[in-house]
């Protein structure tokens, strides 16, 4: 207990928490714009795959 208020009192702690906040933000930015580009490029794979089919490609 003395050790955690030890580390509740430091400064460092705040900063901790403040680049914990950054990081957590900062990865869901990453991973939503990951999510939506990977939908869209499914899509266009999809239809690239579908035209070659189509076309006699890779029969």
């Amino acid at each position: 207990m003395k050790a955690f208020k030890k580390f509740a009192s430091e400064t460092d702690a705040a900063t901790a928490v403040e680049y914990s906040v950054m990081l957590a933000l900062i990865l869901m930015a990453v991973f939503g714009t990951v999510a939506t580009m990977g939908q869209q490029h499914a899509s266009t794979w999809g239809t690239i795959v579908n035209s070659l089919t189509a076309n006699g490609v890779g029969s």
